[in-house]
């Protein structure tokens, strides 16, 4: 018989039942290898069927959208077995990073870009093998709980060891590398297109600017020279148009050097070189850099036409009263911030020039983001690599600086 001892109120303390001899982890392992089958059976059924509906549509192409849809939905659940292996399993798994998209790509490079997901094909993979394996482990445990007890927690060790084996395996981010390759040789193609389109507008603004009118130039100085002897003050009056034309043709020349890439950019840096922009907007604009040395001329150039075509969509689009570029660096990140008090919505959907920038930046592992509701303001921030002018990159750097403010009316 056991005793008792009176308890609060007047009752009595009861024995405790007797404990499991499992530690909680064990427990853990047993529910997860319980519940593989459900799990399963799910996953199998899922994947067979998007699998089998996609490819037997393949032939109508409808069946490529479905088939891009199902990879999304076996993301989803690897997403839900990484998060049961953590909590059962204790297994840490990062979460892949999502598929990389491109501004304006439309539907069909979505299409492409999900067929060839490499996390969502393994999730795929997972989810094909996981129900004959949830059989088989859910058959091991229950039978172990009935008649191999004292052996069980080894028994669910091994059989849990395969499924951290799996969940590594095939739901870990191991193949970013692939995709990684995979986006420099999207940004690759952006870059050279880039530059392709660049030395298109470069060819078409000397053939029909600078060289057009040095042609016409070349003519008029020819007929001047004819009626130099016969009417000198004709050619007199021509040879003084055709010193306007020179003026002319050489501030062309500037501005398509200064479009390439700008003096002021080279000799002094991105400070004097964005407020030199800034003059010329037809919104005032207060610029503010605070830069512990100068990056790289790669970068110091993407950062400059960043900001010229921001500045020149604020002159033209924006109705702003003020506006502000704001250049700092943090860590190995050049950061700009773009703001203006205009009316807002701004949106780099639809292939605008926005799209454009929004593209150039993701070619060099940079960030783009536009926030403009209707009404205002608008905001725009951009990311760059820091990347030393010697070539090198790195999160430290000098002390910095006070930041130095510049208005320019």
């Amino acid at each position: 018989m056991t005793s008792s001892s009176p308890g609060e109120g007047g009752g009595e303390r009861l024995p405790r039942p007797p404990a499991f001899g499992y530690p909680a982890q064990t427990w853990k392992e047993i529910s997860h290898l319980l519940v593989n089958l459900p799990m399963g059976i799910f996953g199998f059924v899922y994947a067979l069927t998007w699998l089998a509906v996609g490819v037997g549509m393949a032939v109508t192409i409808a069946g490529l959208p479905v088939l891009a849809v199902g990879l999304l939905g076996s993301r989803g659940f690897a997403r839900s077995e990484r998060q049961r292996a953590r909590a059962l399993l204790s297994v840490r798994v990062d979460e892949p990073s999502r598929m990389p998209g491109r501004p304006g790509e439309g539907f069909f490079g979505w299409l492409w870009r999900s067929l060839r997901d490499p996390v969502g094909w393994r999730a795929t993979l997972y989810a094909a093998i996981r129900m004959p394996w949830g059989i088989l482990t859910f058959a091991v445990t229950l039978t172990s709980l009935f008649i191999a007890w004292p052996v069980l927690p080894w028994i669910a060790r091994a059989l849990t060891n395969v499924d951290r084996l799996m969940v590594r395996g095939l739901l870990s981010p191991s193949d970013e590398l692939e995709r990684r390759i995979t986006e420099l040789e999207s940004d690759r193609g952006t870059v050279v297109d880039t530059a392709a389109a660049d030395l298109r507008r470069i060819e078409r603004d000397l053939h029909d600017g600078a060289q057009a009118r040095l042609v016409a130039l070349a003519m008029d100085l020819g007929l001047a020279k004819e009626k130099l002897d016969e009417d000198p003050q004709t050619a007199a009056r021509m040879v003084d148009e055709a010193h306007g034309e020179i003026k002319l043709a050489l501030q062309e020349l500037r501005d398509l050097a200064r479009g390439i890439h700008p003096a002021i950019l080279t000799d002094r840096g991105l400070g004097p070189a964005l407020s030199a922009l800034a003059a010329r907007c037809t919104v005032p604009v207060t610029v503010t850099t605070d830069l512990p040395q100068r990056p790289a001329p790669a970068i110091e150039g993407i950062a400059y036409f960043t900001v010229s075509e921001l500045l020149q969509n604020i002159s033209k689009h924006s109705h702003a009263r003020t506006a502000s570029v704001t250049l700092a660096r943090s860590g190995s990140r050049l950061l700009i911030r773009v703001r203006d008090d205009g009316r807002g919505g701004a949106s780099p959907a639809g292939g605008s020039g926005l799209a454009g920038l929004a593209e150039r930046l993701g070619s060099v592992d940079g960030r783009f983001v536009v926030d403009s509701p209707p009404g205002g303001p608008t905001s725009v921030d951009a990311e760059l690599p820091w990347r030393d002018r010697d070539g090198g990159s790195h999160t430290g750097g000098a002390p910095r600086r006070p930041a130095a403010a510049r208005r320019t009316p």
